[in-house]
């Protein structure tokens, strides 16, 4: 007998039995929810243990206690499984897309999105959301019976979380939303915001952590003052990482409470009866304004300060400088890939996603040595 492990939901959040469900069909899992074995399957796929060497902020070789895709994602599922529960909305779900959101992810973060996005602008362009879905649909090969990990509808459609029309229309059922301008299940919609929450207030961290920012400077930010403040009064003799894990934890603390107490106005205002009222209304998982606007000031300020940090910059010059090489060998010497993507048809298009798979899949670390073993004379 099949376990109802959804009952407690309030009847707009997204329910497996009632999922647009897999690409290819499946027995049922007999102890544990379809999402639930969507969240296992990426657990256990290539893709997520290589997040493990893949930057953040600070590429993994700057540091150890820096965080990584991995324990950014891990972070991320932990925000929105609270987010969900209090919503009594799908807390499998919004994991399973949390952990999922970053699978797609260059090296070197943004910057390695941005070197391989510009080196395929004449082959339809990379975007980070979109090779995540390619990862869970396609690259991972784990099965007899297909490639990808064959994940719900609704996983799949969390993970895209942005797309352009061109491109959602070569998607068909998955991008038609964006074609509709029609929303995503709450979960989806709590998994976008779980992960703002979590790299603005962990980027703090870290930057504190590698003395690119001081607390000094945090002090002109809204949100870091107030908490600081707060603890001061509460603590009056803590410092060091204490007093900045205790200020960081009340931030995050502060934005999820506002976020909830939003959302649930919100949903009561939009009277819900299904996932089909949430497609067709306005997207309901939000700030308050006034919290929207101090998170947006604190989103300012680690782009100025942390992001376009000279020190930053330096390595986001060498991460371009890596990941545009190597793509530019590869295409010029498709001989120097792994036989697994070399292209035997000579298209050239599909020969460059192929080179862009591969950068893609790289670790940091990973893109670094194949990067000495292309250039340094003295590498074999």
């Amino acid at each position: 007998m099949a376990i109802n492990l959804e009952g407690h939901l309030a009847p707009y959040a997204a329910r497996s039995t009632l999922s647009r469900g897999r690409h290819f069909a499946e027995p049922a899992p007999g102890t544990r929810s379809e999402f639930q074995r969507d969240r296992d399957r990426i657990i256990h796929s290539t893709a997520f243990r290589r997040l493990e060497y893949k930057t953040q902020v600070f590429v993994n070789h700057e540091g150890d206690l820096f965080r990584t895709r991995l324990t950014h994602s891990i972070e991320v599922a932990q925000i929105a499984r609270s987010l969900a529960r209090n919503l009594q909305l799908n807390e499998d779900l919004v994991e399973a897309i949390s952990l999922a959101h970053d699978l797609g992810h260059t090296p070197f973060g943004h910057a390695g999105q941005d070197a391989l996005n510009a080196c395929m602008k004449d082959y339809g362009g990379f975007e980070h959301n979109l090779q995540s879905l390619r990862v869970v649909d396609t690259l991972e090969q784990r099965y007899g019976a297909f490639d990808g990990l064959n994940l719900m509808f609704e996983t799949r459609e969390g993970v895209l979380k942005h797309c352009s029309l061109p491109n959602a229309q070569q998607l068909g059922a998955i991008g038609q939303r964006f074609i509709d301008r029609k929303q995503p299940s709450l979960e989806a919609q709590i998994a976008n915001l779980a992960d703002e929450i979590a790299y603005n207030n962990h980027d703090i961290d870290d930057g504190l952590r590698s003395g690119l920012l001081t607390t000094d400077q945090l002090d002109s930010v809204d949100l870091y003052a107030r908490h600081r403040r707060e603890v001061e009064a509460l603590f009056p003799n803590i410092n060091g990482r204490r007093a900045i894990n205790e200020t960081v934890r009340r931030m995050i603390n502060a934005l999820v409470v506002d976020l909830i107490q939003t959302s649930q106005a919100n949903i009561a205002a939009a009277s819900l009866g299904s996932i089909d009222d949430v497609r067709n209304a306005p997207p309901l998982i939000a700030f308050s304004a006034a919290m929207k606007l101090e998170a947006q000031a604190l989103k300012r300020f680690l782009r100025e300060n942390l992001y376009q940090h000279y020190l930053v910059n330096r390595m986001t010059s060498k991460a371009k400088r890596i990941v545009t090489d190597l793509f530019t060998i590869f295409m010029s010497g498709p001989q120097l890939l792994p036989p697994d993507y070399q292209v035997s048809s000579g298209s050239v298009m599909e020969q460059a996603r192929k080179v862009a798979d591969y950068i893609a899949g790289m670790t940091d670390r990973y893109a670094m040595r194949e990067y000495r073993r292309l250039f340094a004379v003295d590498e074999i």
